[in-house]
């Protein structure tokens, strides 16, 4: 879904609808019973659109590969911009993120605890796994930590 949206972008900008016609608007949503504020949502003006598709469907076909060639370079550009932000922005891990993915290999039950901050299911679910069978645990707890 979001490769369809950034693609979706990049068409709208290579077809030269304005910025009256697509707006984005935060909102108030209600997300697996949490509440999103500042969500984005794409609202479009259904002429504008119909207008933008219309002329692309009377271009030449080669100006129409053109068209989405120019879009997937706007779209490789702006995801490549989007990974260097991401990795400049990415916190090298600290002191306490290693010394718990330590612990989560030796004791995973007390891993989650820590990282948790006290008991809870997450806890009784990587006590459970690494009772049955220690490795489960392990995974369980990386995961948890790590995330």
């Amino acid at each position: 879904m979001k490769n369809f949206t950034l693609l979706f972008f990049a068409l709208i900008s290579c077809f030269g609808l304005n910025a009256s016609s697509v707006v984005s608007e935060p909102t108030d949503k209600t997300v697996a019973g949490t509440k999103v504020t500042g969500e984005k949502e794409l609202v479009l003006d259904n002429a504008a659109v119909t207008d933008a598709m219309r002329e692309f469907k009377s271009l030449r076909r080669t100006d129409r590969k053109a068209r989405i060639a120019q879009a997937k370079a706007v779209l490789k550009e702006f995801k490549a911009q989007k990974k260097a932000a991401r990795e400049a922005a990415a916190p090298e891990p600290s002191t306490n993120t290693v010394l718990l993915v330590i612990l989560a290999i030796l004791l995973p039950p007390l891993a989650v605890a820590l990282h948790e901050g006290g008991i809870n299911g997450k806890f009784w679910l990587s006590l459970l796994l690494t009772l049955l069978f220690w490795i489960p645990g392990v995974i369980y707890a990386l995961i948890v930590v790590l995330s």
